[in-house]
């Protein structure tokens, strides 16, 4: 095996000495080019799991060529014949994310005082929430579109508002029971349904408001905040990671971070005085009691 792959090394570098031009050094940096912008594109999703499968294939093919399986090289070679159909149907969702991406402008058309003006009305409806003890999901989009992972939804179609966000989670109200998602700078729509994590290893007693959050963060770049009904503890989502136990001002540093490209104006101080410690700074619960949640 390492035979073969040194002779074909070798047949390379001997057809790149005789015949690489310019032209044909700044093909291969175009091409390496896409393929990086690709993998930053694929990264944290389950893209990155399909991609890895179909590495593993095109290794057993070498293998099967090397050691002249005929059966297992035919199917393979059949399966890959059929490469660009299943690239497509596989990826379709990444692909649409890539072209929707090349075609939007190069600098973002929200302003980013307006986004900072959200990101604060999240935080305060967060902190009210979790003072209360009301549980609440709220996802971020970011470039990624979510109409094909979020399910359901009642459309809403209004300015972000705290006073709205903590409405909706009452538990009286009837679109409590689910997601509320922020796009193009809007509250578009609430009571939405999120794809579940399966992964195994969160932290245990996780509910499902977290595994939901971690499920879409997994499959899009979208943020998600998530208020525990049961501590009323603060949660962050994104790339299929969970920052638990944040409070006010941690949540507010984590969604710039992850929302705001470049440094903020610092927020005026919350003028809401019985809110501005939520129930886990009160209690002094640390990352260990994070994981008990509703």
């Amino acid at each position: 095996m390492i035979r073969f792959l040194f002779d074909q090394l070798l047949e390379l570098w001997g057809y790149l000495g005789s015949t690489f031009t310019p032209r044909d050094a700044l093909d291969i940096l175009v091409v390496a080019f896409a393929i990086y912008w690709a993998l930053l594109l694929i990264r944290g999703t389950r893209a990155v799991q399909m991609a890895s499968g179909l590495l593993v294939l095109m290794a057993v093919r070498l293998v099967a060529d090397w050691a002249n399986l005929e059966t297992v090289s035919m199917i393979l070679e059949n399966f890959f014949g059929w490469a660009v159909v299943i690239l497509v149907v596989i990826f379709q969702h990444d692909i649409r994310r890539a072209l929707t991406r090349m075609g939007r402008p190069l600098f973002s058309t929200a302003p980013q005082r307006e986004q900072s003006e959200i990101l604060e009305e999240v935080v305060r409806a967060a902190q009210r929430l979790s003072t209360n003890g009301v549980g609440a999901l709220v996802v971020l989009e970011r470039e990624n579109g979510l109409d094909d992972v979020v399910e359901g939804g009642v459309v809403i179609d209004a300015a972000v508002n705290r006073d709205l966000l903590c409405a909706i989670f009452q538990t009286s109200s009837p679109l409590h029971d689910g997601a509320a998602l922020v796009q193009d700078g809007r509250l578009a729509q609430a009571r939405c349904v999120l794809p579940l994590t399966q992964r195994a290893g969160l932290p245990e007693g996780v509910g499902t408001r977290h595994r939901a959050a971690v499920g879409l963060s997994e499959e899009t770049d979208a943020v998600v905040v998530v208020v525990s009904e049961e501590t009323g503890q603060i949660a962050v989502s994104s790339r299929g990671e969970l920052f638990p136990n944040l409070d006010p001002p941690h949540l507010r540093d984590q969604l710039r971070d992850l929302m705001v490209a470049g440094p903020t104006p610092a927020a005026e101080p919350a003028p809401e005085g019985p809110e501005e410690a939520s129930p886990a700074k009160k209690s002094g619960a640390g990352p260990a009691d994070a994981a008990s949640t509703s």
